[in-house]
C-alpha cells in the first residue's frame, strides 16, 4: 500500500459552486490519500453562498475555500497534480493551461446550480443535486485503488466516475 498523497484539480468556468464543492468533498472525504483543489478558466472572484451553506450544513470546512484562476495551478511552484478534472462542460471545452508533470485527467461534467434562476427552492434543489451528484463521484475516487491499475485502465475507471449521476 502507498502513503502517497494524489493531487487532484478541479476545474470549471467560475469557480464559485461545482469546482469549490469538490476541493471542499476530497479534502474531507480523501483522508490524506488525496489533497483537492479547485480553480475556473473566468473565475467569480467569490464562492456562492449556496455554496458555503451546503458544505457547512453537511459538516465539510469551508475556510480557505475561495474563487481563484488556473493559472495558479500552471506556474512551475504550484503543487503537482496528478488529476484535473472539469466539471463543467464549458471548461471542458477551453483550451486548457499546460500542468506540470502532465497528469491524467477526464470530463465530470455536472449542471451548474448557479446558473439556475428561479425560486429559492428550485436554487436549492440544483445546489442539492449537484452536491449528491459530486459527492457519489468523489466516494467512487477515494475507493480506487490507484497504485494497483494501470495508467489504461486508471484512465477509465475516471471517466467512468465522470458518467455516474447520483
Amino acid at each position: 500500500m502507498t502513503s502517497m498523497t494524489y493531487n487532484v484539480l478541479f476545474i470549471c468556468t467560475g469557480n464559485s459552486a461545482r469546482s469549490i464543492m469538490a476541493e471542499a468533498m476530497l479534502n474531507k472525504m480523501g483522508a490524506g490519500r488525496f489533497r483537492g483543489y479547485s480553480a475556473g478558466s473566468h473565475p467569480a472572484g467569490q464562492v456562492n453562498s449556496n455554496t458555503i451553506e451546503l458544505l457547512e450544513r453537511h459538516h465539510y470546512p469551508t475556510d480557505g475555500l475561495r474563487s481563484k484562476n488556473w493559472s495558479e495551478f500552471a506556474a512551475s511552484d504550484a503543487p503537482r497534480m496528478n488529476f484535473v478534472l472539469t466539471v463543467c462542460d464549458k471548461a471542458a471545452g477551453e483550451v486548457c493551461p499546460i500542468w506540470p508533470g502532465q497528469p491524467m485527467s477526464a470530463h465530470w461534467g455536472v449542471e451548474d446550480p448557479a446558473a439556475v434562476k428561479g425560486s429559492q427552492d428550485a436554487i436549492k434543489k440544483a445546489f442539492r443535486d449537484t452536491f449528491m451528484v459530486l459527492n457519489r463521484r468523489i466516494t467512487l475516487l477515494t475507493t480506487l485503488p490507484i497504485d494497483k491499475l494501470d495508467k489504461l485502465k486508471l484512465q477509465e475507471a475516471l471517466k467512468g466516475i465522470g458518467q455516474i449521476s447520483s
